[in-house]
């Protein structure tokens, strides 16, 4: 999923501590990056390892832009990781990879700027 917005968008309305909660943001490290050919959009397949309690998930993301396959085994990123299963096209992605747009709407990935171990929940 691709959500581009304006740079300069207000915020959108405001909602209570316990929805933020809800959303469980948390941290796995790439451990398999693959091409994505039949993706309407250009994407890749990622396989992420979010540690013990919630193991290895799939990931579909347009990140084609800004990373190679090579470049993204071994890094750190964010996802929600609980949503429900979405099919893109062939694939299930099971989690949703987040980043924020750069300039040209291109996305940049969300990520500690320490490693920390993997499925630690963003609060």
């Amino acid at each position: 999923m691709h959500l581009t917005q304006p740079h300069d968008a207000p915020p959108v309305a405001q909602i209570d501590f316990n929805q933020f909660l809800a959303v469980d943001i948390r941290i796995g490290t790439v451990v398999a990056a693959e091409p994505y050919p039949e993706a309407r959009k250009p994407a890749y397949k990622l396989s992420i390892d979010f540690g013990p309690g919630i193991g290895l998930k799939r990931s579909s993301a347009q990140i084609t832009k800004h990373y190679t396959l090579e470049g993204l085994v071994g890094r750190q990123v964010a996802a929600v990781v609980n949503f429900p299963p979405r099919q893109i096209g062939k694939f299930m992605s099971e989690v949703l990879t987040l980043g924020f747009p750069d300039e040209a709407g291109e996305v940049v990935l969300f990520a500690p700027d320490q490693k920390v171990p993997n499925g630690a929940r963003l609060f």
